[in-house]
């Protein structure tokens, strides 16, 4: 490949609306253009890189049994009613209409279709396992879609989905796919954590995400210092930092705090740790009847709960709402809290609220003596609180009764790892890849069922394995970067090698050393593209840095005279010089070594 005849176009500035390097340093590259709000052409730069993170996918999705086939970008909505995720999925899904006033969505995922497969191909326990993939373009509607790539409307997915006869040979199926992923993100080249997570939308039990390490990452991994654990920040699990409650040691005291609102701000009037208040959270659930003919459904109570986690602590969401009775909340209004604490947010607390409320305390909270908590009264706080004296004894509340004691808080660097090995470490990272165990969610929805060995039907078991295609050019990105540009890692580069050529179509021995070179690599295999373009050095240098290839070559008539040529490694940007008549073969053994790691 000369770059003559490919599409080079770097640019010197990045878009304005450009908010991390990924995004920057990709249009800046010449390997997107913006289309859209989080629609992007993908330029023929970019696409390379596509293919190959595709081209590893594929390879390790056919190792481990995997069968490829391709499912519409446009589905019928009579399969997602079905599922029930039609009303369930929220304002991301994309409704459309043909010209006879039918409804369609564009697919941010394709459960329901393979389901859909799955009972009208799979009748008998014979035919499992199966396991079908695709890679397929996908679009998610996105309030705001921002950071290039990696939160974009349209983009290119891999998608798996296992069919099992029963849990135990699906969890087998669901360990075949971990380990494919494993191997998939090992030989991209990227630094990445397998993190135990939370199944969101798409449901289901078992869940492991994949991220790659990066310090401009969305999501939060908690791991051990010295253990394997590693958990998305929603999913770790928080144990209490008191081993035991202590005693009262202080009377309950109604303690005067003006305008003191925040945790913070009453622990410094008072001149204690803040770790000895507590903060009040205030929930509520919404609780309809059934729906009416025209679908409208009534109003038939609301519930308030009020949940107590350590003033330095914040409130896990995503644990909440796994509680009984908490699925599906809301955030209390103003006019709910006033109603049933008769005051405003900022002094709220569990005693004497003036209408009942259920009570769900955080572990630590649930061992803590002789805290602060609000009064229900502004401009006062209670000090002095204990369990047993002043409010009920914490008993677990799981009939609906008493004081329920869960883990509702977020970890925090420094926590007792979970499994008491080490503390808990905190970094950030980029979600490439989740795998899901489904179980027969979609399966009973949509009656997909099998014949066992004694002649009873049966749902099928399901997992479901994700893989962001396009985000993970991203991600890369924002794990290989410097102040020059992009620094692929080779499995996953545009090229692998460019030779550029110092005084091209100026000096003859010039050209004819860099077309030896460039025809010496590709013969032995290595993706190789030779610069011909006759730019002036410093120029030609800037757009393969920018670009990130992770070998360059250059051949000048300096070198020439003294029989060597430079080779440069972008990561380090560390230069040899080399024979010419070696140049070739040490290059491609170079390149060799870093495609297997």
């Amino acid at each position: 490949m000369k770059a003559s005849q490919f599409h080079l176009s770097t640019l010197k500035e990045a878009p304005t609306d450009a908010e991390v390097a990924s995004h920057r340093l990709m249009t800046r590259a010449g390997m997107i253009k913006r289309l859209a709000g989080g629609i992007y052409t993908y330029m023929p730069m970019g696409l390379r890189v596509i293919r190959r993170i595709e081209a590893i996918i594929r390879q390790e999705m056919d190792r481990a049994g995997a069968i490829e086939l391709l499912m519409p970008v446009v589905q019928p909505a009579e399969l997602w009613q079905e599922s029930g995720r039609w009303d369930q999925y929220g304002p991301e899904l994309l409704r459309v209409k043909d010209r006879h006033q039918r409804d369609f969505i564009i697919q941010p995922t394709s459960e329901e279709v393979v389901t859909d497969i799955a009972r009208q191909e799979i009748q008998s326990y014979r035919q499992m396992p199966k396991n079908f993939y695709h890679i397929q373009t996908k679009f998610r509607d996105e309030r705001r879609p921002r950071f290039g790539v990696m939160r974009g409307r349209e983009f290119t997915m891999k998608d798996a989905y296992s069919f099992d006869r029963d849990s135990e040979h699906a969890l087998a199926s669901y360990r075949v796919m971990f380990d494919a992923y494993m191997r998939i993100f090992e030989r991209m080249g990227l630094g990445f954590r397998a993190v135990a997570a939370d199944t969101g939308a798409i449901g289901g039990s078992a869940s492991h995400e994949f991220q790659v390490i990066a310090d401009t990452g969305e999501d939060r991994i908690a791991y051990s210092t010295e253990s394997d654990f590693a958990a998305n920040i929603e999913l770790a699990e928080a144990v209490s930092l008191i081993d035991a409650r202590a005693p009262a040691t202080e009377s309950l005291a109604r303690t005067p705090t003006p305008d003191r609102t925040r945790c913070e701000d009453v622990a410094e009037l008072l001149g204690i740790e803040l770790s000895r208040t507590v903060k009040s959270l205030v929930l509520a659930v919404d609780r309809f009847g059934p729906a009416d003919l025209v679908g409208h459904r009534q109003l038939v109570d609301t519930e308030v709960w009020l949940l107590l986690v350590r003033g330095d602590h914040e409130l896990n969401e995503v644990k909440a709402g796994k509680l009984p009775g908490l699925a599906g909340f809301r955030f209390a209004t103003e006019a709910e809290i006033a109603d049933h604490f008769g005051c405003e947010p900022g002094y709220l607390g569990p005693i004497g609220t003036r209408r009942p409320v259920r009570l769900a305390v955080d572990r630590t909270v649930a061992d803590m003596s002789d805290f602060v908590c609000g009064a229900n009264e502004p401009g006062y706080h209670f000090t002095g609180v204990n369990w047993g004296r002043d409010l009920p004894l914490p008993d677990g509340g799981e009939d609906g009764e008493g004081v329920l004691v869960a883990d509702i808080r977020n970890v925090v660097a420094g926590d007792p790892s979970p499994d008491g090995r080490g503390r808990i470490a905190i970094q950030r990272g980029i979600e490439v890849g989740h795998v899901f165990y489904l179980g027969t969610k979609y399966s009973e929805a949509l009656s997909a069922t099998f014949v066992d060995e004694d002649g009873k039907h049966r749902p099928i078991e399901m997992g479901c394995y994700g893989i962001g295609v396009t985000r993970l050019l991203g991600a890369a990105i924002e794990q290989n970067h410097d102040d020059k540009g992009i620094i692929w890692p080779t499995p996953i580069a545009p090229f692998e090698v460019v030779v550029c050529a110092l005084g091209w179509g100026k000096s003859d021995a010039v050209t004819r050393a860099a077309e030896s070179i460039h025809a010496a690599l590709s013969s032995a295999g290595i993706d190789v593209i030779l610069d011909d373009r006759g730019e002036r050095p410093g120029a030609m240098f800037a757009d393969w840095e920018l670009i990130g290839v992770p070998w360059r070559v250059t051949v000048g008539d300096r070198g020439l005279k003294d029989g060597v040529v430079e080779i440069v490694e972008r990561r380090t940007m560390s230069v040899d010089r080399i024979p010419i008549d070696e140049a070739a073969d040490i290059v491609a053994k170079r390149v060799r070594s870093e495609r297997t790691g």
